[in-house]
């Protein structure tokens, strides 16, 4: 079955059963459906139109990878108690609180009661359903255990995505920490420096090398700044460029990225972590070990802990044993080689995995709990390193003088 179509926003007008005029708008994929979604409120169409959302309205509507979660445990609980698949689709759908949720459960729905399976009418609804939660699925429909599949889909989102929101706190301080001192760096240097200087030239007498080497610096941000500005602009504007389009320069951002102090090994660590809680998953629903390399390369989230993960595929469809083709991408540390070794040896590659995973996000979480500790010495010596260096500079030539005159 080929991909659906586009959802559309639809604007309609009709009446009801009493005679009242009505109006509204429906999220859809095609007008048919929207049409038969009225006619089963028994709302007699009038006239239906296709119209452009607003900015707003798109925002509010839009699904995000966490409302797939919360619509993948809420199936999980339904299906547990034994509600049909199609009945808790349904039910779902009428109550979802977003318009989009709406019309992707909708078109589900109607592709399963046409007879396709489950996971193909996900697959073919929309990309928020992805290949590997698809191919899970896929998996539950055959074994008969989609209860349990989707409760795994819904435990492994929950703990990347709570992954995820450690991760960006704990790039967060050091960035915000950064670009305050930056800000108040160029508002003494624009606004500050320049009134002492002009105080300085009236006592005709020569300034500190230190405080004259700033002068100059303010200088040159008055009068190079705008250009500085724009190149700074541009740059970003070339870097974010190059990541999008060239796969090249974002393996080497990607890359630099696990190099930064402190964040760098926050990053690996919880990449590490998506890695082993990726393969863990689909190795107990039954995923053959050479797919489950394939999803958790796919899921990585950096580009070089990808192509890692992309060779360690090639070598242990070679025949390679899982965790020596582990040790040759150069990524994981010993601990990880080790236990997968021991899981593949033992029969347990899915428990060990899962301890893995569970070991390295609680070292995340507990990094992030500490970043504030482990970065206050360092943002002391920074900012009062900058900033109160810009103030002896200004007045250092007063304390000069208030020597002289005593």
């Amino acid at each position: 079955m080929a991909q659906a179509s586009k959802i559309r926003y639809y604007h309609w007008r009709g009446v009801n059963q009493a005679g009242k005029k009505l109006s509204g708008v429906i999220l859809g994929f095609q007008e048919q459906e929207v049409r038969a979604k009225l006619t089963e409120q028994m709302i007699q169409v009038k006239k239906i139109k296709h119209r452009k959302p607003s900015t707003l309205s798109k925002l509010k509507n839009q699904l995000k990878p966490t409302d797939i979660t919360a619509l993948t445990r809420q199936l999980c609980t339904m299906i547990a108690s034994g509600v049909p698949v199609v009945q808790a689709l349904k039910l779902m759908a009428d109550s979802h609180h977003k318009a989009e949720g709406r019309a992707i459960l909708s078109q589900v729905t109607i592709q399963v009661e046409a007879g396709a399976s489950l996971s193909r009418a996900m697959r073919n609804s929309s990309p928020m359903f992805d290949n590997f939660y698809c191919d899970l699925v896929s998996t539950g429909e055959q074994t008969g255990h989609l209860a349990e599949v989707f409760d795994r889909i819904a435990t492994y989102r929950e703990k990347n995505e709570a992954m995820r929101k450690k991760v960006i706190k704990a790039m967060i301080y050091p960035a915000m920490v950064t670009i305050t001192a930056i800000g108040v760096t160029i508002m003494m240097l624009v606004f500050v420096i320049p009134q002492f200087s002009n105080i300085f030239s009236s006592f005709g007498a020569e300034l500190p090398w230190f405080t004259r080497q700033v002068i100059i610096l303010s200088d040159w941000v008055l009068n190079h700044g705008a250009y500085l500005s724009a190149a700074i602009v541009l740059a970003l504007f070339c870097l974010t460029y190059s990541y999008k389009k060239s796969a090249r320069a974002k393996f080497g951002i990607h890359r630099l990225n696990l190099k930064l102090p402190i964040v760098g090994s926050v990053i690996l660590k919880a990449t590490i972590a998506r890695f082993a809680r990726t393969l863990a998953t689909t190795f107990s629903a039954g995923i053959p070990l050479l797919d489950g390399l394939h999803a958790a390369g796919k899921t990585a989230g950096n580009q070089y802990i990808e192509t890692a993960m992309m060779e360690a595929h090639a070598n242990t469809a070679a025949g390679m044993p899982l965790h020596i083709a582990l040790r040759q991408s150069d990524v994981f540390p010993e601990l990880m080689l080790q236990m997968t070794m021991i899981g593949e040896e033992s029969g347990s590659l899915d428990e060990m995995l899962n301890k893995m995973a569970a070991l390295y996000e609680n070292d995340v979480d507990n990094t992030v709990d500490n970043l504030g500790k482990i970065l206050e010495p360092l943002i002391i010596l920074f900012l009062g390193g900058l900033i109160g260096g810009l103030l002896i500079a200004m007045y250092m030539p007063i304390f000069k003088l208030m020597s002289v005159i005593g």
